[in-house]
């Protein structure tokens, strides 16, 4: 697509500084990061979130992920790696994208960036955990599809 930046970047319309690419899949680092080495890696063909990511390219782009969660502590000297990807919601670019950000103790970054809630009850967790696997066997098995929203939804 002409108009996502992240087609654009893979395609060398625009410019980044690259880590790895490939004919599946290109890291580079991003352009604000949380810290030095911050990565993203993405799928060279348009697939806007990761439900949307088809079955032969989740291969290329987690092994990607992967190896740069060795690479990028070596390189660095960092302790590890926050692994993370939006989907929609806080997708700033949408174009599937993971975030590799390298991690020291102490780096200022607290778990996750949103505040926790709990369940009311053991039965409201039970409850949504039930919900959860019901669509996930209906996924598997083949009886349902993946309803991606709009943005307008």
């Amino acid at each position: 697509m002409k108009e996502c930046t992240f087609c654009r970047i893979s395609s060398g319309d625009l410019t980044a500084v690259r880590v790895y690419e490939d004919a599946e899949v290109l890291a580079f680092l991003d352009h604000r990061p949380l810290f030095p080495g911050h990565t993203l890696v993405i799928p060279r063909a348009h697939v806007p979130t990761l439900a949307e990511l088809p079955d032969d390219l989740l291969l290329p782009v987690c092994t990607l992920v992967r190896r740069l969660t060795r690479a990028i502590p070596q390189a660095l000297e960092v302790e590890g790696t926050f692994v993370g990807i939006n989907n929609r919601v806080s997708q700033s670019v949408p174009h599937l994208h993971v975030h590799v950000v390298p991690r020291r103790r102490g780096d200022g970054l607290r778990g996750f960036f949103w505040p926790r809630q709990r369940y009311p009850s053991t039965e409201a967790m039970e409850e949504v955990a039930t919900r959860i696997r019901a669509a996930l066997a209906d996924l598997i098995s083949g009886t349902d599809e993946v309803v991606v929203p709009s943005a307008n939804e």
